[in-house]
């Protein structure tokens, strides 16, 4: 297991961050997520730590909170040191009934912070990030508040999700010129199967020194190889019930045919493939991987070991590459006779 900086930091994470998403789901999408009990879990996040992975990545609406408590019960259920780990949750999404159980509103932040450092059962939050835009909320109140947290103690790092280039950057222009914590991570989707992140947002976030963590590299899991052109419906995959991320089939199923084609002579699965492809992107500091069992995890820890000649990544980026798009094409053409040697 290898470990990056997080950012324009000095902190370390495991280049595979273990997701939380499928612990606890009973009811709604968590259900179709996962709905992992507590046994299950422990055993999960041992496995990922006897691996390497430093990183374990949450959030207040997973399942409602539960994943968080059961993640927050697994750590002291195994004897965990606290201060070994990173531990990442977020905050925005709705938390209850009243008009102000939502968003990213300094009142909204102050209260969930603290209920998710009672149910993770520790007194501060590695990095907490912001799980999207809240369109009402002036920036200043958030990225104030945030700050509020840092200066406490309780938070040590912050963090985006899912927002567009704009919001970023406008966010850490605030930060600077107001003089307070700025994000140092953004967790955006990302799969050899949905690169559209590459048009906008990677060129800013090289650019500005922000970590980059993967949500969903295996685009819900149609690059798990379970899925084939003939086979979109493979039995008690998530996919099967809950199609998302949304991603381009016919390209996304020329990928899956390349992958499975090199994965014999590899010793790997397409899985670890696509998940191989990200790690070798050096934008990316982390790949967040989820699991149901501990098959899956150990598939999934096999990705750090495969390696890909350039030959055999030219192959892989020319199948997946995003058509052209203005204005990218523009600046990539008016640039050509100005680039380094």
């Amino acid at each position: 297991m290898k470990y990056n900086l997080l950012g324009n930091t000095g902190l370390k994470v495991s280049e595979l961050c273990l997701g939380t998403m499928t612990f606890g789901g009973n009811k709604g999408i968590w259900a179709a997520i996962g709905n992992l009990d507590q046994p299950p879990v422990d055993a999960l996040i041992k496995r990922a730590v006897d691996a390497g992975i430093n990183f374990i990545d949450t959030a207040n609406v997973y399942s409602e909170g539960l994943s968080e408590e059961m993640t927050g019960k697994a750590i002291r259920n195994l004897g965990l040191h606290r201060d070994d780990l990173v531990l990442a949750t977020k905050v925005r999404g709705k938390m209850g009934e009243g008009p102000n159980d939502s968003g990213l509103t300094r009142k909204h932040i102050l209260r969930q912070v603290e209920d998710s450092l009672r149910r993770l059962q520790t007194d501060y939050i590695d990095l907490y990030q912001i799980h999207g835009y809240d369109p009402l909320t002036p920036l200043g109140e958030t990225l104030e508040a945030l700050d509020t947290l840092v200066r406490s103690g309780k938070v040590r790092y912050i963090g985006a999700s899912n927002l567009a280039a704009w919001h970023l950057m406008k966010a850490l222009d605030y930060s600077h010129y107001n003089r307070v914590a700025r994000f140092e991570s953004l967790q955006a989707y990302y799969t050899v199967a949905g690169r559209d992140l590459e048009r906008e947002l990677v060129p800013l976030l090289k650019d500005q020194q922000v970590g980059l963590m993967v949500w969903s590299p295996l685009a819900g899991g149609l690059l798990s190889g379970k899925f084939t052109r003939n086979n979109q419906q493979a039995e008690g995959a998530r996919r099967t019930n809950f199609d998302f991320p949304p991603v381009n089939k016919e390209r996304a199923f020329d990928i899956v045919e390349l992958l499975a084609a090199m994965a014999p002579a590899k010793g790997a699965s397409v899985a670890q493939l696509a998940l191989a492809w990200l790690l070798h992107q050096p934008v990316v500091s982390t790949v967040i991987i989820g699991a149901k069992r501990t098959e899956q995890l150990e598939d999934n820890l096999k990705s750090v070991d495969v390696t890909f000649t350039p030959e055999e990544l030219e192959r892989i980026n020319a199948i997946s590459q995003l058509p052209g798009e203005y204005p990218g094409w523009m600046v990539e053409r008016q640039g050509a006779d100005r680039k380094a040697e």
